[in-house]
């Protein structure tokens, strides 16, 4: 198999985990898609990619992990926490998801180097999903942006959320931004994903994605300043015109923030609070603690929890907080200590990001998004293989007299 064709396959199997974790629960469509069968083409994608990473790695040569280390004692908790059915048989069933998941990362990382070419399979494929949600807009403007989510931009041709649709314009952005500033890709080409992206991040009205893009845009393109002129340039540029639009476009901007919630509602995080203070003052046994209750839907009473480290106590417990804190805690550390670089900018708004998103957003406990995120960031922190010494030629022994060795 050549490097050419081993490169496509791996490609292919990072877009399958990409469909697998676009989700089966969302918006209405504009053709009615039985939630049954969305469970089927992502499921049969998670099965395909690790099929696909079997393949081309039949001699199991992975690279050693911490990241992946970890992912795999959350799974060991996930499995003990679950056994018991307090969150029913579907909680096994994301177990194996969950496992299956892992076990397909750990067969890439063999061609985890450091590298960009990860970050470009994941630009791509998450703007293919961009594409398809222009689609639905404009076969159906109405769809699109529905009243009941407060004319705010969904998935009409796949069931995505605008959270959804925010998370994948803001790590897009982010990403392009850091490889034009690297001078991995022309202007045109950028501007090509940026400003498509930029216009439905803001129809979605997503005030987490778009905070969780310019703060870790911030931290990652600080990491280049002191190495890079064209980041200094772009951070010195872009500080001068958030100036001029937080002066010009004040009441403009505060009206898009608020999305025309009452001061209440915003403070309260839009009800969020509320389900968090019922989870944390709901009575749990011991074992309900440390190991949680199972994986589940991430919803408490009926409601969407909206918080990563909520979701992971109730479901994962105490122990699966302290996992993924570890793998947080891990990524942040390796990219602090890694020398400048554009791979090191990648791993840093990735991180940034998602420990953002964190506060209400769910996902660093399963097979989602943003786990696929941290999984790249983990890519692009791992040092490249050291290059083999260059073979030298022997010299040969010169034979020494009998009498000469007296």
């Amino acid at each position: 198999m050549t490097a050419d064709h081993t490169s496509r396959i791996v490609g292919t199997v990072w877009g399958l985990l990409v469909l697998n974790t676009l989700g089966s629960a969302g918006a209405k469509t504009i053709v009615t898609i039985p939630r049954s069968l969305i469970q089927m083409v992502t499921m049969g994608a998670l099965v395909a990619a690790f099929a696909l990473a079997l393949l081309v790695n039949l001699r199991l040569r992975i690279r050693a992990s911490a990241f992946v280390f970890l992912l795999t004692l959350l799974v060991a908790v996930s499995v003990i926490a679950s056994v018991h059915l307090e969150s029913g048989f579907g909680a096994l069933f994301r177990c194996a998801r969950l496992a299956v998941f892992v076990a397909t990362l750990w067969l890439l990382s063999r061609w985890w180097d450091g590298g960009l070419t990860f970050v470009r399979h994941h630009i791509r494929l998450y703007f293919a999903v961009l594409v398809l949600v222009a689609a639905g807009l404009a076969a159906s403007p109405g769809t699109a942006m529905p009243e009941y989510y407060g004319g705010r931009l969904v998935g009409a041709l796949w069931p995505l959320t605008p959270p959804q649709i925010g998370q994948y314009c803001a790590v897009v952005i982010g990403l392009t931004v850091l490889l034009l500033l690297g001078r991995r890709t022309t202007g045109a080409g950028a501007a090509v994903i940026i400003v498509p992206a930029l216009v439905l991040l803001a129809m979605t009205h997503t005030r987490t994605a778009t905070l969780g893009l310019l703060i870790g845009l911030v931290l990652a393109i600080g990491s280049l300043v002191l190495t890079s002129a064209a980041a200094r340039r772009f951070f010195a540029w872009a500080v001068l015109c958030a100036t001029v639009a937080a002066v010009v476009f004040s009441s403009a901007l505060q009206a898009w923030f608020l999305r025309g919630q009452s001061q209440e509602n915003f403070s309260n995080l839009t009800g969020r609070a509320k389900v968090w203070d019922a989870l944390l003052a709901e009575p749990r046994t011991t074992g309900e603690t440390v190991f949680g209750t199972g994986l589940g839907d991430k919803s408490f009473g009926g409601l969407p929890i909206d918080n990563s480290w909520l979701a992971v106590y109730h479901e994962q417990g105490l122990i699966g907080v302290a996992i993924v804190a570890a793998i947080v805690i891990v990524l942040g550390a390796v990219a602090l200590l890694r020398p400048p670089s554009l791979s090191r900018a990648c791993a840093i708004f990735l991180i940034a990001y998602c420990g953002l998103s964190s506060y209400t957003e769910v996902g660093l406990g399963d097979a989602s998004a943003y786990l696929l995120h941290l999984t790249l960031a983990a890519s692009l922190l791992v040092p490249p293989a050291a290059a083999a010494p260059p073979a030298t030629a022997e010299v040969p022994q010169r034979r020494v007299p009998r009498w000469a060795r007296r």
